[in-house]
């Protein structure tokens, strides 16, 4: 896009509890509870919101160590603005930044809900399940044993 008419810019930083509820809720992503909302984003290690005309429309984070492993968390963009690459634009923010003071050693992992997952191949993340490993999660406050979750709950 054109910088000079691009109504899109990028940020680095993390929004406020309330607009990353907002953001989150807004993407069709699970709604989290402020206070641990709260807890969570002075830990993010690198972060981007992406403003339309000055408005947050899409956000991304990286969590982890600092050394050894790192998460990408919390990508979405506004339903309104999505397909016009903004997506790959805050992908590219954040493996940028991986590339520029991660480890080379470190370990970056991802959960791709549904056709997420071809963006984030653009950016050479590959399936776990075809290298002998899976991906597992376990929700806080949910019985161990107590059956399978929900079929959506991957929209952690």
């Amino acid at each position: 896009m054109d910088s000079v008419n691009d109504p899109y810019e990028l940020s680095v930083g993390v929004p406020s509890v309330e607009v990353f509820r907002r953001l989150r809720t807004d993407a069709g992503l699970s709604d989290k509870d402020p206070e641990a909302v709260a807890l969570a984003l002075p830990n993010t290690w690198h972060g981007v919101v992406l403003h339309h005309e000055g408005e947050p429309i899409g956000m991304g984070r990286i969590i982890g160590d600092g050394g050894t492993a790192f998460q990408i968390v919390d990508m979405c963009v506004h339903p309104a603005h999505q397909g016009r690459g903004l997506g790959k634009r805050i992908m590219a923010a954040l493996t940028e930044e991986l590339e520029r003071r991660a480890p080379a050693t470190a370990y970056v992992s991802l959960i791709a809900d549904g056709p997420a997952r071809f963006l984030y191949e653009k950016f050479g993340f590959a399936d776990t399940a075809t290298h002998d490993s899976i991906g597992m999660y376990r929700v806080i406050g949910r019985p161990r044993g107590g059956g399978r979750p929900p079929r959506c709950s991957s929209r952690r």
